[in-house]
């Protein structure tokens, strides 16, 4: 099957190229999840600051649960085209899962950065099942062990905000 449009750098189309990699922060060195994570976690807290308290939680999740969606294909089509199973350059799970994490926190340098140091923990750890979702196949796989990380990350961050132990 021939894809409609531009192909990318990676071989890819120019479409899977710029969202798998969230417009080239995937390009970024070292630890591109890294940046992909501190970059989405700095949009959202820009996002969140305009938005109405009652607006945030749902805005937030809808826009986890879109880029989720539009991040499978993208990953699939740029692992494809680079012919690697998770390529480094693709963040856009990064910015799914770290979207995850910081649903219904307040708005506090200690809470984003709480979020942030969470979800980058569960990822690299990948604690059961994340490492079996890695395994599925193609962008399933590559973005949904980053959504299962947000998920751990997200558990135990309201745990730690319902323990009063960051505010």
């Amino acid at each position: 099957m021939v894809e409609s449009g531009t192909a990318s750098p990676s071989g890819a189309p120019l479409w899977a190229s710029l969202t798998a990699t969230f417009f080239g922060i995937g390009n970024m060195r070292p630890g591109p999840g890294t940046w992909g994570s501190v970059v989405s976690m700095l949009l959202w807290a820009s996002l969140a600051r305009i938005l109405p308290l009652s607006f945030r939680t749902p805005v937030l999740i809808a826009l986890a649960v879109i880029i989720s969606l539009v991040a499978i294909p993208a990953a699939t089509r740029v692992a494809r085209a680079s012919a690697k199973k998770d390529p480094s350059i693709v963040v856009i799970d990064e910015v799914a899962g770290q979207l995850i994490s910081l649903i219904a926190i307040p708005l506090a340098w200690k809470t984003f950065l709480a979020g942030l140091i969470l979800f980058r923990v569960f990822d690299i750890l990948k604690p059961p099942p994340v490492r079996q979702l890695e395994r599925l196949p193609e962008g399933t796989g590559i973005v949904l062990d980053d959504v299962a990380a947000g998920i751990y990350a997200l558990a135990v961050m309201q745990l730690l905000l319902y323990l009063g132990l960051l505010k």
